[in-house]
């Protein structure tokens, strides 16, 4: 018996609400809260404006685009020359203008259309960019477990990682009626729970946090310099944006990018990251966490997002919640995402399937091996402060390549083309 699927616009049972909305607020908490952490801001602002910027992305594609909007990590190496030179408001200031210039984008998306797509970033391009979102993770995933890059592995996090995978992927095949939909937060509490008996907890944040504290908003200043070390990250955004509506479209077996439409989609995005910065947050994006829960339990519901912002709006007014949340160990999100990360490779691997891509053909060859290569090589391009690597520098000479061939077929050049 095939598990149900909750499509994007359906009500979800009360009684499956609020789980199913923990379980999503847990899946992109890990991540969303290390980014303030890295910048050195207080990270409830963060879960304030990633729950209000949900909910705009929610309203602006009217419901019809499931995606939860979390802390964006590409621009950490930008931001970070900004703040040791000028301080963290001008860092805001950056991202201010890149939501700005990313909506203008929606709008020359609106006008000319999405047709550019097909042609810069064919199945056999867009397959592997869209793998490679999750598998360039997975070393993180790992990292966050502490299996790699430690002197010497902690067998309690191995432990807790393996109890909190096992219930996720053996949950995933057995779990049936309520626990089917809710295998990746029964994981989280299992992880916790191993977690507290292996003695790697230390509640002593959570006891001192206060009950009620309102997040602290800061508004932008604008530097010129400041600006212009920040704007280049946009192409980074862009890519990783329409990579990750690829990967929810095949998810929820409708294309979003033609409803609501990649500038509806776009716009929301860009529109949370200029508010989120204009008022003291770090700019936003896509969730590719959030995707990979809605791929593991058949539930794509917008109510169940809206829920889960809600409850992110909620954590970050509760010191204890949040400190609690935070505090949840790195075996157990670093099992939790092991599974994640792949489901969304595996996404990248259906687009070639469902596509039907012929490999017989040297240019759908060409192009789907250099992208993986390039995408897991390690090799770094620098603009200025701006780094592309890993599936964003993949994208960029998936791109590239398919835009030549292209041209070349346009001149007849090309001995594959079709007739």
């Amino acid at each position: 018996m095939e598990k149900r699927v909750i499509q994007v616009e359906e009500k979800v049972p009360a009684k499956l609400l609020l789980p199913l909305s923990i379980q999503h607020m847990f899946a992109m908490f890990g991540a969303s809260v290390l980014v303030p952490f890295i910048l050195g801001i207080n990270p409830a602002i963060v879960l304030f404006m990633n729950g209000i910027g949900t909910l705009i992305f929610i309203g602006v594609t009217k419901g019809k685009a499931p995606a939860y909007l979390g802390s964006s990590f590409a621009f950490l190496a930008p931001a970070g020359i900004v703040i040791a030179k000028y301080g963290y408001e001008y860092a805001q200031g950056g991202f201010v203008v890149v939501g700005i210039v990313g909506c203008i984008l929606a709008f020359v998306i609106y006008k000319f259309g999405t047709k550019w797509i097909d042609i810069v970033l064919p199945p056999a391009a867009m397959g592997p960019v869209v793998a490679l979102i999750g598998l360039e993770l997975a070393g993180s995933a790992a990292g966050n477990a502490g299996l790699v890059g430690v002197d010497k592995i902690d067998m309690r996090n191995v432990i807790v990682f393996l109890v909190t995978l096992g219930v996720a992927v053996f949950g995933q095949i057995l779990f049936r009626g309520f626990l089917s939909v809710i295998p990746i937060l029964i994981a989280i509490i299992a992880g916790y729970v191993a977690a507290a008996l292996c003695g790697i907890l230390d509640f002593k944040e959570v006891l001192e946090a206060s009950w009620f504290a309102l997040p602290k908003f800061q508004l932008a200043k604008f530097n010129a310099s400041a600006i212009v070390t920040i704007l280049p990250v946009i192409l980074v955004v862009t890519s990783e944006h329409i990579g990750h509506q690829v990967v929810t479209s095949k998810i929820v077996g409708r294309d979003l990018i033609k409803s609501p439409g990649l500038h509806k989609t776009i716009f929301g995005d860009y529109f949370s990251t200029a508010l989120s910065g204009l008022v003291g947050s770090v700019p936003t994006t896509t969730y590719g966490e959030n995707i990979g829960v809605m791929a593991i339990t058949g539930v794509y519901s917008v109510q169940v997002i809206g829920g889960a912002a809600v409850l992110s709006i909620l954590a970050s007014c509760c010191g204890k919640l949040a400190m609690m949340i935070s505090t949840i160990p790195g075996p157990v999100i670093g099992g939790i995402s092991i599974l994640l990360y792949g489901m969304i490779g595996t996404s990248g691997l259906r687009i070639l399937v469902d596509a039907q891509v012929d490999y017989g053909k040297s240019r759908n060859l060409t192009l789907t091996s250099v992208i993986f290569v390039i995408g897991l090589s390690g090799i770094a391009i620098n603009i200025g402060s701006v780094s592309l690597t890993g599936m964003v520098l993949a994208c960029v000479v998936g791109m590239g390549l398919s835009l030549i061939f292209f041209i070349l077929d346009k001149l007849h050049l090309t001995n594959d083309r079709e007739a």
